[in-house]
């Protein structure tokens, strides 16, 4: 039987037009990546006691971040041009399932394999404690990368999905999460989202005075997914330098334009888009309810209509839709899912919401479910997920919107 009532069917969908939000664009170019952090590793002097020949491991993540092999490659040129002895640790916690061989397929969908970078990849799940924090919480770590003479995490700084703090997601996370692999990622989300603003940071600074840390590499984007920074930070600044990082980020952060949507229609969600599946900054949403005092647009309902291939199966977020197609069901990894739901203490980010036949189908129970509005009135939104918001997508009743805010060009 129809899943809809036959009205739903007969109404005509509202015409579609392509739209350009507007935002600022600097950036450096890949070929600058080398130059600019061999040269930082020379003005910041941050070799101090590192044995001739160390073995230094680098911290690689899980997120889709821009040219990030090309900035894995320059740190490993860099250090054996200075007769050390680089190796990559996959620090993704519990991604891939938490399984070693499924972290190591991240890293090489994202060009970082032993051949490209000219270093070896060494994927474990293997952890050791090496303290805890002042409430007693254990704190892991890759048991390779402890063994290591010296550790440099890389990673993009940017807003977290799940919390508001002066750290979020960036160096001190991979630090307290990344390297802690599937124990500690599970351990830590046991103490809960609330407790990450003074928690990363204090498992952090553990991290730091335990392991070598000459220096971290952190990686600034723009809204056009553009490289805007790339920063040296020696390991004792850390801490201090990583809350202007973030704040610089955030300034940079693409946003949907609108103060009300009532249907935004997403491509595709994974987690090489946003560790979240579709960022919450963006949509406004939590898997557990909607984002207090959120300044971006008022959206009625989400519709997902496939997933990534890069995040392997991983549906975590897909709750944050209120309607799904076949197609992305389908492409749905349970255990991948349900691993990662459960380490990181978020149930109800793998709750799967209506599934319908096809986009067509999942349009007209929007519409159908939006209160007091008609379809040709409906302000429809379609992006290729919550990373690229660039161009867009628009219904024909938000042209003049459009055509009126400097923010928009209508093509």
């Amino acid at each position: 039987m129809p899943i809809l009532v036959n009205s739903a069917y007969e109404f005509p969908l509202p015409k579609m037009l392509p739209v350009t939000q507007l935002f600022p664009d600097e950036k450096i170019s890949h070929n600058e990546i080398y130059e600019i952090l061999h040269q930082q590793m020379e003005e910041k002097n941050v070799w101090n006691d590192l044995p001739p020949g160390a073995r230094i491991a680098l911290l690689v993540g899980s997120r889709g971040i821009v040219h990030l092999d090309k900035v894995v490659k320059a740190a490993v040129d860099s250090l054996i041009e200075k007769g050390y002895h680089p190796f990559i640790v996959p620090a993704m916690g519990s991604h891939g399932g938490g399984v070693a061989e499924e972290q190591e397929a991240i890293l090489k969908g994202y060009g970082v394999t032993e051949e490209t970078m000219g270093a070896p990849v060494i994927s474990s799940m293997e952890t050791v404690v090496i303290g805890e924090t002042k409430s007693g919480v254990p704190i892991h770590v890759d048991k390779h990368a402890l063994a290591a003479d010296a550790v440099v995490p890389i990673n993009r700084i940017k807003t977290h999905t799940d919390y508001d703090a002066e750290i979020e997601s960036g160096l001190c996370k991979m630090l307290a999460i990344g390297i802690g692999k599937h124990n500690g990622c599970a351990r830590l989300h046991q103490e809960g989202f609330r407790t990450f603003s003074h928690l990363i940071p204090e498992v952090a600074s553990v991290v730091i005075h335990r392991l070598h840390i000459p220096f971290g590499i952190a990686i600034v984007e723009n809204a056009h997914e553009n490289l805007h920074r790339v920063e040296l930070v020696p390991g004792d600044e850390i801490l201090s330098r990583e809350p202007e990082l973030l704040t610089l980020s955030k300034s940079l952060m693409p946003r949907l334009n609108f103060p009300e949507i009532d249907i935004l229609v997403v491509e595709r969600m994974g987690k090489n888009i946003t560790g979240a599946g579709m960022d919450p900054n963006i949509i406004g949403r939590l898997a557990v309810g909607p984002i207090k005092n959120f300044p971006g647009p008022r959206i009625k309902r989400i519709i997902a209509l496939a997933m990534t291939e890069a995040t392997h199966g991983n549906a975590i977020g897909v709750a944050l839709a209120d309607y799904i197609t076949k197609e992305l069901r389908d492409a749905i990894d349970p255990e991948v899912t349900y691993a990662n739901c459960i380490a990181s203490g978020n149930p109800e980010a793998g709750k799967i919401p209506i599934t319908l036949a096809d986009q067509e189908e999942a349009l007209r129970a929007a519409i159908m479910t939006c209160p007091r509005i008609s379809p040709d009135e409906a302000k429809i939104v379609r992006i290729k997920d919550t990373l690229h918001l660039i161009d867009i997508e628009v219904s024909e009743s938000l042209r003049q919107y459009c055509i009126k805010d400097p923010r928009f060009e209508v093509k």
